[in-house]
């Protein structure tokens, strides 16, 4: 059982790790919590970790979250890493688990809580806790995650960590490790996901497994394109022309369906050039007449290949454009690249499960801070009167006597 401790000083200077002790009954060795502040603060030795976490998910990789700690800048919130570290006899500290979250201790408004968050957004498919592949220290990094967090309560409001597998232990155990702590928690659903389950098939035989119309539109589109205009692909997997590529991805995705410009212009460019240098990248762009038709950016990498972003320009929607060149990206993947499973990530629109065999469902999880007057506030608003006379008592063991415990 983990014993959480108050911290003396429980904000840290910016790029200075803060250690956060917890005792724990690790009998080979004691877990204890650092805190970092910012990415590039967080030691070397986390880069195993992060490298054996991405194996589950690209999105649970060090890059990525790299990227998106550079490019999607909050200039109210920071960066903050509870990392979970064993200290091991005469050898280094190693770290079995990292919690990446952002954080504003500042409520606008007066009344608006204070939000901790994962480091996610909507460019996010998966999130969750950076762990290893053992599962009793990934179920005691949980346990001490959630220990810090209640360590951290006079900082917070409200948690927010989404998008999450459902499926996966982790998430049983932060619901499970937040309830024990005596937190009010509400879980939601985040989005449907749909994928493709290969089982070893090539191109072909994964046409040949496709509805009738689709099975048929996509040679009908393919001569047709070509019957009506000079026709190029390009796959860019590397830095070669990889500039270019992106020019030609923005000026396809400025004139499509989307009905607004990238919020953070600099996110995309920033991942297609670290999927460059990892391996990852899959830019496709197709051309007529020498003119980017529609463009698309998969990330592959540990046997799935993720569709990140779709664009085409609409004046060749009834040529298909988009139909032909993610019949030609899924050749790609399938039958050179050879992936187990095909990744459309988040959302429900039809023509995602016309691609794809399988679905599942990707959760969030608010944690609300009964100890605090705008915790409360939010567990009225999500939760109701069920939980209130529940909370209000509570409150009232830290009150008048223990006031210092609310949060100001």
């Amino acid at each position: 059982m983990v014993q959480a401790q108050q911290l003396t000083n429980p904000v840290a200077e910016a790029g200075v790790p803060c250690i956060v002790p917890i005792s724990s009954d690790c009998s080979a060795s004691r877990a204890f919590i650092k805190r970092y502040v910012g990415m590039s603060t967080l030691p070397k030795s986390y880069a195993p970790l992060f490298l054996e976490a991405s194996k589950h998910s690209v999105f649970l990789s060090q890059p990525w979250f790299q990227n998106l700690d550079r490019t999607v800048v909050d200039k109210a919130a920071s960066t903050r890493i509870y990392g979970v570290e064993m200290q091991q006899q005469e050898r280094d500290n190693r770290p079995i688990g990292a919690l990446l979250l952002r954080t504003s201790s500042k409520s606008r408004w007066g009344i608006s809580p204070r939000v901790f968050e994962g480091l996610s957004n909507y460019y996010t498919a998966l999130y969750g806790p950076v762990l290893g592949s053992n599962k009793d220290e990934c179920a005691h990094a949980v346990e001490l995650f959630v220990g810090a967090l209640n360590n951290d309560r006079r900082e917070w409001d409200v948690v927010y960590l989404r998008p999450l597998d459902v499926n996966d232990p982790t998430y049983a155990g932060l619901l499970d490790s937040f309830r024990a702590m005596g937190m009010v928690v509400q879980t939601y659903l985040c989005f449907g996901n749909w994928y493709l389950d290969v089982q070893g098939r090539s191109y072909q035989e994964y046409l040949s497994g496709l509805s009738s119309v689709l099975r048929k539109n996509i040679p009908y589109a393919t001569r047709k394109l070509e019957r009506t205009a000079r026709v190029r692909y390009v796959l860019i997997t590397s830095h070669d022309g990889l500039e270019q590529g992106l020019q030609d991805y923005e000026k396809v995705y400025n004139v499509s369906w989307r009905d607004k410009a990238e919020p953070y212009p600099g996110f995309i460019p920033g991942l297609a050039r670290i999927a460059a240098e990892q391996g990852w990248l899959r830019l496709g762009v197709l051309y007529l007449n020498d003119e980017p038709a529609a463009a698309q950016l998969w990330l592959t990498y540990a046997g799935v290949a993720s569709i990140y972003k779709i664009c085409y320009d609409e004046r060749f929607s009834k040529l298909s454009v988009g139909t032909v060149l993610t019949a030609k990206m899924m050749e790609q993947a399938l039958d050179v690249d050879k992936v187990r499973e095909v990744d459309y990530l988040g959302g429900d629109e039809p023509y995602k499960s016309a691609w794809m065999s399988h679905r599942r469902e990707r959760w969030g999880i608010l944690i609300m801070n009964r100890r605090s007057i705008r915790g409360m506030v939010q567990i009225v608003r999500h939760v109701g009167g069920r939980l209130i006379k529940s909370s209000l008592q509570a409150c009232s063991s830290i009150l008048p006597g223990s006031s210092a415990d609310l949060a100001r």
